[in-house]
């Protein structure tokens, strides 16, 4: 099968395999994880950060992040259709009774900083006391703006609040703009990166940050059942993906303008974003189950909403971009008879 429904679906390459088979491997809740301690040294040193914890999902890191920045009945400002606020069930509130405030975003992900100066409480007690602000990059594949993402840490830098960058794909958006990881995480008090997206290992997060701070998440992460014992297998599978498929996501975002410029040749396809690996349409809603029953049966799997979202990955050729185009012409041709 074509997997378009997100570049989370990928599968280890057989190098991968055999770095996870060969993984010299320890305790890690005791700290005895060569393979793990071996990633973090490595991936802290080159985002810039004293250092770095791994964890098995994004979701559980930015948690981790989030319950050690705040405390109960704190607040954390994000953009109302992040990630941490919007897709991870929110655990904020859930199990670390943290409130978050959701700030409308722009067309490019951005939180305007007008809104967010007036959605930041202080030490009123009628209120949640406001302690983080999160961003995300990339954002529905739109790189953030340096220069806003700037803006943004030294205004909290200003008001005596952290920051925590959700960096899921943050390695496309390094590939994107030629800049190092160092670079995208200036300013951040704590990142988070995922290495079973675009980078294909199977399982994996970290995240970065201060001495004091990972001290912190680290003993969040055993409350939230993140503690694993041998887990070196998997951080080779991270490592392995670091050494050897990240600068191959330009390949990725190469598909998804190739799936972009072919969809836009098609009257029924209207083409609302292309940005790093990902291409958002829009087509008639009548054809929308129909279109994804279609390409089923062709060998091609899409995901169904009221924009479709296309995501490339290591799994997707470009041969297979041209089948999917030619697929989703043929049913619309179709419909036309």
């Amino acid at each position: 099968m074509i997997d378009l429904r997100s570049d989370t679906v990928t599968r280890p390459t057989p190098g991968m395999r055999e770095a996870m088979l060969d993984a010299p491997v320890g305790d890690d809740v005791w700290g005895d994880d060569p393979s793990v301690a071996a990633l973090e040294a490595i991936l802290a040193e080159r985002a810039g950060y004293p250092s770095a914890l791994f964890f098995p999902s994004g979701t559980q890191s930015n948690l981790a992040a989030l319950m050690s920045h705040c405390g109960r009945g704190d607040e954390f400002i994000a953009g109302q259709y992040s990630h941490i606020y919007r897709d991870e069930g929110g655990g904020a509130a859930v199990l670390g009774g943290i409130q978050p405030q959701p700030i409308e975003q722009d067309a490019n992900g951005c939180l305007p900083l007008d809104k967010v100066e007036a959605a930041v409480k202080g030490e009123d007690i009628h209120h949640a006391r406001t302690r983080l602000i999160a961003l995300e990059n990339t954002f529905r594949g739109k790189v953030l703006s340096q220069d806003h993402v700037e803006r943004l840490v030294n205004f909290a830098a200003e008001h005596g609040l952290a920051t925590h960058l959700d960096g899921a794909r943050l390695f496309n958006a390094c590939v994107e703009t030629g800049q190092p990881l160092s670079a995208l995480c200036t300013g951040f008090d704590s990142v988070s990166v995922c290495f079973s997206k675009g980078l294909g290992a199977p399982v994996g997060s970290l995240l970065m940050g201060g001495e004091a701070f990972i001290a912190q998440a680290r003993r969040w992460r055993k409350t939230l059942g993140g503690g694993m014992r041998q887990a070196g297998i998997l951080a080779a599978g991270c490592r392995y993906a670091l050494e050897h498929q990240v600068e191959r996501l330009a390949d990725d975002h190469r598909h998804a303008r190739l799936l972009a410029e072919g969809l836009s040749q098609i009257d029924e396809v209207e083409v609302l974003a292309c940005d790093t690996n990902m291409v958002f349409i829009e087509i008639p809603e009548c054809h929308r189950e129909e279109l994804k029953i279609f390409l089923q049966m062709q060998g091609v799997l899409i995901a169904v909403s009221t924009r479709l979202r296309l995501v490339t990955h290591l799994d997707v050729r470009e041969d297979d971009i041209r089948y999917v185009i030619r697929c989703i012409g043929d049913y619309f041709a179709g419909q036309r008879v």
